[in-house]
């Protein structure tokens, strides 16, 4: 019956090596198959695995050399085999084991439906409950069983029972290392905090393909905002799994494993069920990776925010103390210079000397005062205000102006805009700031477009220029104190800081957008009086 080559224990070494291996359940089986299929010197066999639910049946054949998978049964049809024990037979009518003839017979045919087959066993084994295997020997020539062959048969079926049962363990810590090696790969790269997140991400994608049961025609790619993080490409893709990458309830990209040959079904298609739960907790780590480099991000954008208030706290120090000293020097010498100019017959080379020192000492006094509202040492008055007739009363001095540098002036005032609390004198200083900005951006004309809104109790003022526009840098130092994009003279580099002071001042937000050729567009928001007055009672309390 067996083949002279290989006696039983070479065989049992043979497979138990192959179990030892820990290669998946078809690779397993393929070389159990030959080898059981060269030492019994039989036509065909079939191997059935207990897999929980299922039973999964496996069949391999002598000429043609192949082995397939089967459709699975449910696992109460191998239990059911396993109850009437051994069954055997060297001719279709007549079955020979522990059960009934008629049953045996019966089980034979229903397991085996074939008739090239004349010489047919069915030989179960039981580790345990979870543990139960089915071997089944076919041969076409009749005779085949006999009381000797059978005992090996049933021998042979322990073993490949114990053998699979040790491959299955044996599997499962393999895949399990390769999985938890991935996962540590994975956190080892998410912790570099030195590495941007495509470099994250491509690293992540390269940790993928070790950790799958056919590394050798494995490859993945990440999927985020459109953009491919991707392994080298093994093969023609047949088969994919992959999982959404879901941050803060949206769905940004996925992961996907791909298999560049045809495998077997397992779980899912040719993939493990703890494959499924890997690429999931795959999908989450790159998540939550996302999720940390935003913080990151928020974070240095909060700190250089601090910086910067920092910054300008210590400004203000600065600006509060130079203002006060040099009020009074420039007092004097404002005065001295208009009591020279009533002297008669002054030649009138002296008198435009002293009308430009006039000037000049008033132009000092007005930066000063701006240094002083930068430093806030001039308290607003605040009282109920309508800003839209602040606006229009601003606006009225910038008309001729206007129309002088070719500017078109457009005007859109919301009716009945809700009341704010605010010094009137001081939003007529941001008025002036932001309007004269934004006509020295147009120097060959343009449309400034001025209008007030109101939405969800905040009331809003938009200027609106058509002009140069401003880069990314420059929009990014806007706020800061004494820094200015103008011609030496022309501008101190204070207007926009003490805007932004005034509305900080009011509980008001500025926001600034602009593109270089694209004009700019600036948007101030006030809340409404009762809705200030609220706020302030809480404090209080």
């Amino acid at each position: 019956m067996s083949n002279a080559s290989m006696d039983f224990d070479e065989l049992s070494y043979q497979i138990l090596l192959c179990a030892n291996r820990g290669h998946p359940n078809i690779d397993f089986l393929v070389s159990v198959s030959k080898l059981l299929l060269s030492f019994l010197n039989c036509d065909a066999l079939e191997i059935w695995l207990n897999e929980g639910n299922k039973c999964s049946r496996w069949c391999g054949t002598q000429n043609p050399m192949r082995f397939v998978r089967l459709d699975d049964v449910p696992v109460e049809t191998l239990l059911t085999v396993l109850k009437n024990g051994a069954t055997w037979t060297n001719n279709p009518t007549e079955a020979k084991g522990s059960s009934s003839k008629q049953h045996q017979q019966a089980m034979i045919q229903g397991i085996t439906i074939s008739k090239e087959y004349l010489s047919i066993g069915v030989f179960p084994s039981t580790i345990d409950e979870d543990d139960t295997s089915l071997l089944i020997i076919k041969r076409r020539n009749p005779g085949y069983f006999s009381s000797k062959s059978v005992a090996l048969c049933n021998n042979l079926s322990r073993l490949l029972a114990m053998a699979a049962t040790f491959q299955r363990v044996r599997l499962a810590q393999k895949e399990r290392v390769k999985e938890l090696t991935c996962l540590y790969e994975i956190e080892k790269s998410s912790s570099q905090l030195e590495m941007n997140l495509d470099m994250i991400i491509e690293r992540i994608a390269a940790c993928l393909p070790p950790a799958w049961q056919y590394p050798e025609i494995t490859w993945a790619k990440i999927v985020l905002d459109g953009k491919e993080y991707a392994t080298k490409k093994v093969g023609r893709e047949r088969h994919a799994m992959s999982a959404d990458i879901i941050v803060e309830g949206q769905t940004r990209g996925y992961v996907e494993v791909i298999y560049g040959e045809g495998k077997p079904d397992i779980d899912e298609g040719p993939f493990l069920k703890e494959e499924r739960s890997l690429i999931d907790v795959v999908a989450r780590e790159v998540a939550h990776v996302i999720e940390q480099k935003k913080t990151e991000a928020d974070r240095k954008i909060l700190l250089e925010q601090l910086r910067h208030a920092d910054r300008l706290a210590t400004i203000g120090q600065l600006a509060a103390g130079v203002a006060h000293e040099l009020n009074e020097p420039l007092g004097g010498i404002l005065g001295f210079a208009q009591l020279a100019k009533k002297h008669d017959a002054l030649p009138p080379a002296v008198e435009r000397d002293l009308e430009k020192i006039e000037n000049a000492t008033l132009h000092a006094r007005e930066v000063i005062r701006k240094l002083m509202l930068f430093a806030r040492q001039a308290p607003p008055r605040k009282t109920r205000v309508d800003l839209n007739k602040v606006v229009e009363d601003g606006i009225y001095f910038f008309e001729a102006r206007c129309a002088k540098t070719g500017i078109r002036l457009k005007r859109s005032f919301e009716d009945k805009l809700i009341d704010i609390v605010a010094d009137a004198a001081q939003l007529n200083q941001v008025l002036i700031n932001l309007v004269v900005n934004a006509i020295q951006a147009m120097p060959d004309g343009g449309t400034l477009t001025i209008s007030t809104s109101e939405r969800n109790n905040w009331a809003t003022l938009q200027i609106a220029d058509t002009g140069i526009g401003m880069s990314e840098d420059v929009l990014n130092r806007i706020f800061d104190p004494f820094f200015t994009t103008k011609d030496v003279g022309e501008g101190t580099g204070l207007g926009l800081p003490v805007v932004h002071g005034i509305v900080t001042a009011h509980g008001g937000k500025l926001e600034y957008k602009s593109k270089p050729g694209h004009g700019t567009q600036c948007e101030v928001r006030f809340p409404a009086a009762g809705v200030l007055e609220h706020e302030q009672k809480k404090k209080r309390k």
